[in-house]
């Protein structure tokens, strides 16, 4: 049963209101909440989430009434899920949720939040007729048809907050464009109900541009991080209200102006490249089969092959290292000796631990987007452009704010030096273009597939400079690809479509003996298998035992599947160190699923947020583990 636990919302609206700000309290609305809900760990897949709605309802009167008592005017709903695919009973909730809470709220202001995609016509209709709501808010930037439905019926005397400024990236908005949508919205909405906001919460981008003290004046021009967007949506309001501020105006148009014509956004090069590549949906010369064939005589692989994701521990010391690098404190001599010292540790200990395909830790390398885009053109970064990644982690995203080519080799280096120190083949290690795109603040003057192609095209000259430098096994991890799935199933097979011909581009051009392996986490793969198949990797490894191994059941469904795979068989997230056996017990599992010579055993994910304490007892369970399996199908043979 649901009880009243946390009164957050509450002491925070009073906290503000001791120190004279009036706030509108922000809950997430009952139905999204349920919707976005998963059924707990033993519950029927096809319980109801919207059965609990009952009982959910007397807690928000609660929370209602307590802000009310503690003097709040207004108060907003949050219902996010109003943007996807929803049925008519999914809808009916809705209605019935909210006519159910009409008494609790009454005196109240109530605003209802969407945001994230357009709303479709029959939610809008929905969302604009529930009792009780006094207002609605839509995400304009990435809603833009959710504006011809507001055009066509507004219902009259609610409040419309129209979301014109961007909360979900750092480009200055384009205020004349804006204004004039406002404009338009006015004579629907009329002139007193008509609301300036940004078009979702603003913790999807950087606080303030006042702290970018190193980006230089040019592209900061074009940048409004959270600080700035405030100011954006006071100027528009003011605007709407007789009261321009022509002079900010005017330097806002300038701005714009600027970032069209700049010489560093375009480069012709790129352009025509990324033209060129409309014919063909580059694909490898020869079958998975075929390609694994010829790599296994070259790679002379044991069966069940062992291997790890990429990164090994970053220690403190590590970490001083390229601090004290990056601050010039010691030279690029000392650097590259530390660096390849630490990588002849790591290869030690994985040839201790018997592991058959070595990584070489990446000591070199920050982040996984950051490191690569740092070393592209057309990136630019932030010295303080902190977003929350989840809890109290945060990631700085790179901006790509022009067309993206790679000037130099990024990898190939340390991929050399790593393959020097070993007769084991040593994996090269990239990051895909789809994650590099998905974790980055994306440039909004032109289609996001289009930058992606241009970073695919980067990449695949890196894997051709990595298979000529003698690495035999390249692996290109696209970590985010299902993250950037769009929130409605029409537009799915769009993106799929070009992120997955965006991974092919850069390994197409390779032979059948150099083996590319994808990576994956963080995500639930089972509606996406088809494309993960398409991306046609030779192997791809994926985070499987942190989900309950959901993944497996797929192929218990008869999806088949003939390249190489490794599904996690232990979660990295975690300090705790499997046992021989349970590591046993999990590929066991696998192989009732999966063919014996296309299973690869590895963890679910890279390590470097572990302790060396916890990895190498991790590891050589693993590897005992395999061993123990591998003699079980001997002698059964």
């Amino acid at each position: 049963m649901f009880s009243y636990a946390s009164h957050k919302a509450v002491s925070e609206y009073k906290e503000a209101k001791a120190l004279g700000i009036d706030t509108v309290p922000v809950l997430i609305g009952p139905v999204s909440y349920l919707l976005l809900s998963k059924p707990a760990k033993g519950v029927e897949k096809s319980f109801s989430l919207l059965s609990l709605l009952g009982s959910i309802l007397p807690i928000y009167k609660e929370v209602v009434a307590e802000l009310k008592a503690a003097g709040a005017s207004w108060i907003q709903f949050d219902e996010p899920t109003l943007v996807k695919d929803l049925d008519a009973h999914e809808l009916a909730a809705f209605s019935s949720a909210y006519a159910e809470l009409e008494s609790a709220v009454s005196g109240l202001n109530v605003l209802i939040e969407t945001y994230f995609a357009d709303i479709p016509a029959e939610s809008y209709k929905t969302l604009t007729s529930l009792s009780g709501v006094t207002a609605y808010g839509f995400d304009l930037i990435r809603g833009a048809k959710t504006l011809d439905l507001i055009r066509s019926s507004f219902p009259s005397g609610k409040y419309l907050f129209a979301g014109v400024v961007d909360g979900r990236n750092i480009w200055a908005d384009d205020l004349a464009a804006s204004l004039s949508t406002l404009q338009s919205l006015e004579v629907v909405a009329g002139k007193d109900k008509l609301v300036v906001s940004t078009s979702c919460s603003l913790m999807h981008t950087a606080v303030d541009l006042v702290n970018e003290t190193k980006l230089d004046d040019e592209i900061k021009s074009w940048l409004a991080f959270a600080a700035q967007k405030v100011v954006e949506v006071n100027a528009l309001a003011k605007a709407l209200a007789g009261q321009k501020d022509e002079a900010y105006f005017a330097a806002n148009a300038a701005a714009l102006a600027s970032r069209k014509s700049s010489p560093r956004v375009t480069n012709e090069e790129v352009q025509k490249a990324a033209a060129a590549l409309k014919g063909s949906d580059h694909r490898r010369a020869t079958n998975v089969s075929a390609r694994l064939d010829a790599q296994q005589k070259k790679l002379n692989l044991p069966i069940l092959p062992t291997t790890t994701i990429g990164s090994f521990p970053q220690t403190v010391e590590l970490r001083r290292v390229r601090r004290e690098y990056k601050a010039k404190k010691i030279s690029e001599e000392e650097y590259v000796s530390a660096i390849k010292e630490e990588i002849s540790k790591v290869v030690k200990i994985q040839e201790e631990l018997d592991i058959d395909v070595l990584v070489h830790g990446e000591p070199e390398r920050n982040d996984m987007v950051e490191y690569f885009g740092e070393q592209l053109s057309g990136f630019a970064f932030t010295a303080n452009g902190w977003v929350q990644s989840y809890g109290s982690r945060c990631v700085k995203p790179p901006i790509i704010y022009g067309d993206v080519s790679r000037p130099n080799p990024m990898t190939v280096f340390w991929s050399k030096t790593a393959q020097s120190m070993t007769s084991r083949p040593m994996k090269g290690m990239l990051t895909g273009p789809v994650t590099i795109l998905n974790w980055s603040f994306v440039r909004n003057d032109q289609p996001r597939f289009e930058t992606c192609y241009q970073i695919a095209l980067a990449i695949k000259k890196e894997v051709e400079d990595l298979e000529a430098a003698g690495i035999q096994v390249i692996q290109i991890d696209e970590a985010a690809l299902r993250e950037g799935l769009p929130l409605r199933k029409s537009e799915h097979a769009f993106y799929l479509d070009w992120a997955v011909h965006s991974f092919r581009i850069t390994n197409c051009g390779v032979q059948d003996t150099t083996q590319i392996h994808t990576h994956m986490c963080y995500s639930n793969f089972n509606d996406i298998i088809h494309s993960i198949i398409d991306m046609d990797a030779d192997v791809i490894t994926i985070e499987n035992s942190r989900s309950d191994e959901k993944l497996l059941s797929v192929f218990r469904e008869g999806v088949k599947y003939g390249a190489g795979i490794g599904p996690g068989v232990y979660d990295i997230h975690s300090p705790r160190i499997p046992t021989t056996e349970e590591i046993a017990d999990r590929i066991n599992k696998m192989l009732a699923v999966l063919d014996t010579n296309i299973l690869w055993v590895n963890p679910d994910c890279g390590l470097k947020t572990r302790k060396y304490t916890e990895v190498k007892p991790a590891l050589t369970n693993m590897v005992s583990a395999t061993k123990l399996i591998r003699t079980q199908l001997a002698s059964a043979k």
